[in-house]
C-alpha cells in the first residue's frame, strides 16, 4: 500500500548548470517508467476531485499510447481533499498524491515537476474545462522532439470557448498587455493546459520566481525570449462557474509579475543563454565558410540602436545648447548617448549578457566615443571657421553627417574590437558561471528535499 506523503517545496533560489540545452531529440519510450506525468493542482476540491481524476484516468487509458502518471498536487487543502487524494492514490496504480503545506499553483508545479522522472510533464485544472481530446496533440510535439513547450490556446481562431463577457474581456486584455509590454507572441498565457519537456524544465524552472498564478506566464515569457519552441493547440473550453479564483487579486499580482519580468529582461539579469539549443539538421541552419555569423542580424540591431541613440543625442544637444556653447553641448550629449549606445549594443546587437567585463566594454566604448567626438567636434570647428556664426539647423545637419561617418567606424570597432565574435560566447559562459555560483548547493538542496516515493517508483500502466 502506497502512502500519501507530505512534501515541502524545494528551495526557490535560481541556479542551474551553465551548459546550454542539447539538440532536440525524440523521447525514448519504454515500459520501465511513465513517459507522461499529468499534474492536477488542487485546493479544497473535495466536490469534484474524484470524479474529474477518474474521468482523466479513463481518457488517458483509452487514448495515450504511452505509460503515464497522474499526480494530484494538494496545495494545503483544509477540506476532505487530502483524504480523497490518498484514496485515489491507493486505488489507482497510475495516480499519485502529493501534499504541500503551502498554497500556490506555481509552487505545486515546480515541486512535482522537479521531482518527476517522466520526460514529458503536463498540467491541467481539476475542473477539466479544456476538452481532453486536445491532450494528445498537446504532448505529441514534445515526445517527438519537435517542440520544447506546448500550450492550449482559447484565443486561437479555431478554438471554441464558452464563458462570460467579463472573463473574456479580462483574458484578452491581459494577453494584449503581455504583447505590448513583454513582446510576447504566444496567444494565451492563462489557459490551464500546458506541457513541457523535462530537460527544459530542469533549466527553466529555477529561473521562474513566481509561485502563484503568474508562474506559467513567466515560464512562457522566459522560454520564448530564450528562443525555445512553443507549440500552440486550439482547444474547446467551457468556463467553470464555480471557480474560486479571485480575479482582481490575481490580475494585480499578474501585473506586478509583468513589471518584474520586464525589468529583469531589460537589464539582462536573467541567464537565458542556458536555455539555448543548437541548430538542427536543416542545411539552412549551418554556417557557411567565409560568411560572418550573425552579420545581418547585428547590422539590423546596430542600425536600430544607432537611430534611437542619434535621436537621443540630438535632443540632448538641443537641450544643452540652450545654456552652453556648441562644443560643450556636443561633448556632453555625445558622452551620455554613447554610454547608452554601448550598453544597448552590448545586450541587443552582440548578445552579451551578464555583468562580466561590462566595465571594460564601457571603457572601450568610451574610446570609440572619443573617435566620434573628434569627428563631430572637428566638423563643428570647421563649420565655425568657415561661416563664423552658423544657424542651429546648419549645425545639426553637419553633426548628422559627421555622426553617419562615425557610426560606420563605430560598428567596425564594436564588431572587431569591443565585442569580437568569441566575446559574446565567453561572456555568456562566464556570466552563467558567475550566476551559478552557489547554485550547486541549491541544486543539491533540491535533490535532497523530502522525496515522494510515488514520483520515482516505476509504476506506470503497461497494458492496454
Amino acid at each position: 500500500m502506497r502512502t500519501h506523503t507530505p512534501l515541502e517545496a524545494p528551495p526557490e533560489t535560481p541556479g542551474t548548470p551553465p551548459q546550454t540545452l542539447p539538440a532536440r531529440a525524440p523521447v525514448t519510450v519504454g515500459r520501465s517508467r511513465p513517459v507522461l506525468d499529468v499534474v492536477v493542482p488542487v485546493y479544497n476540491e473535495e466536490a469534484d476531485l474524484e470524479r474529474c481524476v477518474r474521468r482523466l484516468h479513463d481518457h488517458l487509458t483509452r487514448t495515450i499510447p504511452y505509460p503515464f502518471r497522474i499526480t494530484i498536487a494538494d496545495n494545503a487543502s483544509t477540506d476532505r481533499t487530502p483524504e480523497i487524494s490518498a484514496r485515489l492514490d491507493d486505488g489507482i496504480d497510475e495516480v499519485t498524491a502529493v501534499r504541500l503545506e503551502q498554497k500556490g499553483r506555481g509552487r505545486a508545479l515546480r515541486t512535482v515537476w522537479s521531482m518527476s522522472r517522466a520526460p514529458v510533464l503536463a498540467y491541467m485544472d481539476v475542473d477539466l474545462s479544456t476538452d481532453l481530446n486536445a491532450l494528445l496533440p498537446l504532448v505529441a510535439p514534445l515526445i517527438s522532439g519537435h517542440s520544447d513547450l506546448a500550450i492550449g490556446s482559447r484565443l486561437a481562431r479555431s478554438s471554441r470557448v464558452v464563458r462570460g463577457p467579463k472573463r473574456e474581456f479580462i483574458s484578452r486584455a491581459y494577453n494584449l498587455i503581455l504583447r505590448g509590454s513583454l513582446a510576447a507572441r504566444f496567444s494565451d498565457a492563462q489557459c490551464g493546459f500546458k506541457a513541457i519537456r523535462k530537460d527544459v524544465a530542469e533549466r527553466l524552472l529555477p529561473l521562474v520566481e513566481d509561485t502563484g498564478w503568474f508562474f506559467d506566464t513567466e515560464m512562457l515569457v522566459l522560454a520564448e525570449r530564450a528562443g525555445l519552441r512553443i507549440h500552440e493547440v486550439p482547444v474547446d473550453w467551457v468556463d467553470d462557474p464555480d471557480s474560486t479564483v479571485h480575479i482582481v487579486r490575481t490580475a494585480t499580482e499578474d501585473l506586478k509579475g509583468v513589471w518584474r519580468v520586464g525589468r529583469a529582461l531589460a537589464t539582462g539579469a536573467l541567464p537565458l543563454d542556458r536555455l539555448r539549443r543548437p541548430f538542427g539538421d536543416d542545411p539552412r541552419d549551418r554556417g557557411l565558410s567565409g560568411v560572418p555569423g550573425g552579420l545581418a542580424r547585428q547590422l539590423v540591431g546596430f542600425c536600430v540602436v544607432g537611430a534611437l541613440s542619434t535621436l537621443v543625442y540630438l535632443l540632448l544637444y538641443s537641450l544643452f545648447r540652450l545654456g552652453t556653447g556648441p562644443q560643450v553641448a556636443n561633448a556632453s550629449a555625445l558622452l551620455l548617448s554613447a554610454l547608452g549606445n554601448t550598453a544597448a549594443n552590448r545586450r541587443l546587437t552582440f548578445g552579451v549578457r551578464g555583468r562580466d567585463r561590462a566595465v571594460r566594454h564601457q571603457a572601450q566604448g568610451l574610446v570609440v566615443f572619443a573617435i566620434g567626438l573628434a569627428l563631430t567636434s572637428g566638423s563643428l570647428a570647421a563649420l565655425d571657421a568657415a561661416s563664423g556664426t552658423p544657424a542651429h539647423s546648419t549645425e545639426l545637419a553637419v553633426l548628422i553627417a559627421a555622426n553617419l561617418a562615425a557610426t560606420v567606424l563605430r560598428f567596425l570597432l564594436f564588431r572587431a574590437w569591443v565585442f569580437p565574435s568569441d566575446s559574446a560566447g565567453s561572456a555568456d559562459s562566464a556570466g552563467s558561471a558567475d550566476s551559478a555560483d552557489g547554485a550547486d548547493s541549491a541544486d543539491s538542496a533540491d535533490i535532497g528535499a523530502p522525496t515522494v516515493p510515488d514520483l520515482t517508483d516505476d509504476n506506470p500502466r503497461t497494458t492496454r
